[in-house]
């Protein structure tokens, strides 16, 4: 037994030959990430405390599909949502629609500790932003050329787009793709402390080119997000898939009710839904590390009391 952490970076069709000019940063990003965690947890602090900021940290990186690098909906503004759950409590809380809110897992945080409820959206949660006295700043913020370029690939190809995943040649009428390097993806971040707890936490701005109001898996308790006393799971890749196969929960349910170890019941629920659809971070309370994925890559990190260490992108054979 001992601490544990992973967290990732969004998966999806990540090609192999993507542009080192933005691969680089975001592998960079994933290692300061993860070494903040690693010494928030050296340091004594609870689980909850530690996946809240490491996943604020990556909500402040641009170069990740959520906070500042938030993809944009059909309309051309963000939609950001988030959740947090303690294992040890089952305590949660979850927020989407946000337009201003600088750091959404925080409010979502806020949510499960300041109000009788587990979900907030759009208006009433950007209310209760402002009640709580976060750091809000003008939509403009979170609008910049690689968001709107990626925007109108997308809607040049008619679709949404899951997270680094490239439109195919039948999406784009048989024209050339220019892949786009600045691509991002949804966040996540699951955390086991010295003392056993459990938590994690995810944060999105959803699919570019969403239908305004669409909420996908990241705030749904149970399919992007859940902590027991067994495990903590934080998922990435397409919302409705995930909501579908209810991917967190069902890594918690096959170890509880079929006796499963945290890699067997992980490695479950990413094959029984449909392929390149998703991917998962977890850690158990005994310190284990699962990160299965079905898609091409996941951008991903994770650190063991132990010493252990690893930041990857593709399956292990092919970083």
């Amino acid at each position: 037994m001992g601490w544990a952490l992973a967290l990732h970076g969004g998966g999806g069709g990540i090609p192999l030959d993507y542009p080192p000019e933005h691969l680089q940063p975001r592998v960079d990003s994933l290692r300061l990430c993860l070494q903040i965690g690693v010494e928030a947890l050296e340091a004594g602090n609870p689980a909850l405390d530690v996946a809240e900021l490491v996943v604020r940290e990556l909500e402040n990186n641009p170069h990740f599909n959520a906070g500042k690098g938030s993809v944009l909906t059909c309309n051309g503004n963000v939609e950001m949502e988030a959740s947090i759950m303690d294992g040890s409590t089952k305590n949660c809380g979850a927020v989407s629609g946000l337009k201003t809110v600088v750091n959404a897992i925080s409010l979502a945080r806020l949510v499960m500790e300041k109000s009788p409820h587990v979900y907030l959206a759009f208006d009433g949660a950007e209310a209760f932003a402002r009640e709580q006295g976060v750091e809000t700043v003008d939509s403009t913020y979170f609008v910049n050329e690689e968001n709107i370029e990626r925007l109108k690939q997308a809607k040049e190809a008619n679709r949404t787009q899951l997270d680094y995943t490239q439109p195919t040649l039948k999406d784009l009428n048989g024209e050339k793709w220019i892949p786009n390097g600045d691509s991002q993806g949804t966040v996540g971040c699951v955390v086991v402390d010295i003392q056993g707890n459990l938590a994690s936490a995810t944060s999105t701005g959803g699919l570019v080119n969403k239908m305004m109001g669409r909420i996908g898996d990241t705030p749904i308790i149970g399919a992007g997000t859940y902590a027991n006393h067994l495990c903590a799971v934080s998922a990435t890749g397409k919302g409705e898939a995930i909501i579908r196969g209810t991917v967190a929960r069902d890594v918690a349910a096959l170890m509880e009710f079929k006796g499963l170890s945290l890699k067997d019941a992980a490695d479950y629920a990413v094959e029984s839904i449909p392929k390149n659809t998703a991917g998962l971070v977890a850690v158990s309370s005994k310190g284990e590390v699962a990160m299965p994925f079905n898609t091409l890559g996941m951008f991903r990190a994770c650190a063991t009391e132990d010493g252990y260490s690893e930041v990857a992108v593709w399956p292990s054979t092919m970083n």
